[in-house]
């Protein structure tokens, strides 16, 4: 731990090649983009009832159920 301390204490700071909330901007950005994608899946089973409910006639199941 004594190294890693030392080797920090003697580290140049540089400077950062953007500001610092731009970085968090990035993230929103990035959090919004994967949120988009997760919401244009919801409630994607439900709209192929049919194809379950003939899925579900073929091999026995009940249908109208999703499985759970």
């Amino acid at each position: 731990m004594l190294f890693v301390t030392a080797f920090l204490a003697e580290v140049e700071h540089t400077q950062l090649p953007v500001p610092t909330w731009v970085y968090g901007l990035v993230a929103l950005v990035i959090f919004a983009a994967l949120g988009f994608v997760l919401w244009t899946y919801r409630d994607v089973a439900n709209r192929h009832n049919a194809k379950a409910d003939a899925y579900a006639r073929a091999h026995g199941g009940a249908a109208g159920h999703g499985g759970h």
